[in-house]
């Protein structure tokens, strides 16, 4: 064996996740599928890998660029996933006659892109989809915001902002204006409005798209449009008049806020935006963009939309659908930015400390009495100075600490330490897991926003 050492490094893009972002994720993980499940969405998975001609060709010339794509052993052409979407449309036609329709799923997964890296953005991540596939109804789209919504909040979100358009209002207004058969090029060029600003979109539409001037920059005007759901509608509903698609996106926007505001759901939360165009080439519809109203520049959390005729490259059955995509790791980055990420790097609330060296078996037996209550517990393995394992479980992130010594086990009590605040006190143990309760409640806040 070589005593030549490796050097341990992770490659450009990747990361490995230390036990408190490990759990952070875990901990927004766990809201999502709780909040999927709610609305009666079921689990499926699909493979890491797949064929090439299943992802090629779907997202767009850019994801194309960026698939992970190699030949195996068995000489296949083979890709890695670069969403969760694409191999939904695959696994719906393939397993059409066992899950039938409307079907509606949720997929966590991880996903690769071999994108330029940056803050909160990795060529390895994790999505949170949820779709509805088999059905066209508005009452589908509208529920995907409402999903939306609820996710963001019980994840303990306040102040954001879940913008949406309808591809069928941009597509109205290129057929008026004579781009319909460019409007992939236009569509793409304006999805990098905000990135790129105004000036730059005219010309890679008149340039790399060949659009006429004019032309162009009706398309920006009309993404420039602000005000009022109802404003804006009134004014798109004339630009789009006589076109074949546009009035029905209207009437589908219409509905979609109405039933917004019938729902009881902020309406400073819901806008119409309909500058959104979403880069992926497969949808037809409604679209989706989630803002964090404290940190919009990191760019939307959850995105999504309707994409009608995907699945129809696997199959002659419609399958329409419509969903959207928790974008994880760019939200933790942001929760963390902002502050309000909690940073324990243990899922147990308390750690029962060794003292007596006569007493292990109590330790170990208190521990498990803890568990079975309910509590999540750890019993620290070794028996050193209790300064050290009190710097322990502050550097873990335990909210409480449990100890006996010898005058304890005598008088037949245990101690139980608040860690937030200093607070202890000593308890038979008939009451300690109400005790070890209390002295968890009051101490570090949970990894919640």
């Amino acid at each position: 064996m070589s005593d030549k050492l490796i050097k341990p490094q992770t490659l450009k893009g990747f990361r490995d996740s230390l036990p408190d972002a490990a759990m952070a994720r875990e901990h927004i993980v766990d809201i999502a599928r709780r909040v999927y499940r709610s609305y009666g969405f079921s689990p499926i998975d699909t493979p890491a890998l797949e064929y090439s001609e299943i992802l090629l060709g779907k997202g767009s010339d850019e994801t194309d660029k960026q698939m992970f794509r190699f030949r195996d052993q068995g000489d296949r052409d083979v890709a890695m996933r670069f969403d969760l979407t694409i191999p939904f449309a695959r696994f719906a036609a393939q397993h059409l006659a066992d899950i039938g329709t409307p079907f509606k799923r949720y997929h966590i997964g991880t996903v690769w892109r071999a994108e330029k890296p940056q803050k909160g953005r990795f060529r390895e991540f994790m999505q949170c989809d949820f779709d509805t596939i088999g059905t066209d109804a508005n009452a589908a789209d509208i529920e995907t915001l409402m999903v939306i919504h609820d996710l963001l909040e019980q994840i303990g979100i306040e102040r954001f902002t879940i913008r949406v358009n309808h591809r069928q209002l941009l597509n109205g207004l290129l057929e008026k204006i004579g781009l319909a058969d460019r409007s992939v090029g236009v569509l793409r060029a304006l999805d990098k409005l905000p990135k790129i600003g105004r000036d730059k979109v005219l010309a890679e539409m008149t340039g790399d798209v060949g659009a006429e001037e004019a032309a162009a920059s009706q398309v920006l005007d009309f993404a420039e449009l602000s005000g009022t759901p109802e404003d804006v509608l009134g004014q798109v509903e004339t630009l789009v008049a006589g076109s074949e698609r546009g009035p029905d996106g209207v009437a589908r926007l219409r509905e979609l806020f109405a039933t917004v505001r019938s729902a009881g759901i902020d309406a400073g939360r819901v806008q119409l935006d309909v500058s959104i165009a979403r880069g992926l080439d497969y949808y037809t519809g409604t679209i989706y963009e989630t803002f964090l109203d404290d940190l919009p520049r990191i760019g939307s959390v959850c995105s999504g939309g309707r994409y009608d005729n995907l699945a129809g490259l696997f199959t002659k059955q419609p399958l329409p659908g419509v969903g959207a995509s928790l974008g994880l790791d760019r939200l933790l980055a942001a929760l963390q930015e902002l502050g309000v990420q909690e940073t324990a790097s243990t899922p147990a609330q308390v750690l029962v400390a060794l003292f007596d060296k006569d007493h292990l078996a109590d330790y170990i037996r208190i521990g498990r009495v803890l568990r079975q209550a309910g509590i999540a517990t750890e019993v620290y393995p070794l028996f050193r100075p209790l300064k050290k394992q009190f710097q322990y479980a502050d550097r873990k992130g335990f909210k409480a600490l449990v100890v006996a010594g010898g005058d304890e086990f005598d008088a037949g009590v245990w101690t139980v330490k608040n860690l937030s605040s200093g607070e202890q006190q000593q308890v038979a143990e008939a009451g300690l897991a109400d005790a070890v309760r209390d002295a968890c409640g009051s101490g570090r806040a949970g990894s919640a926003p």
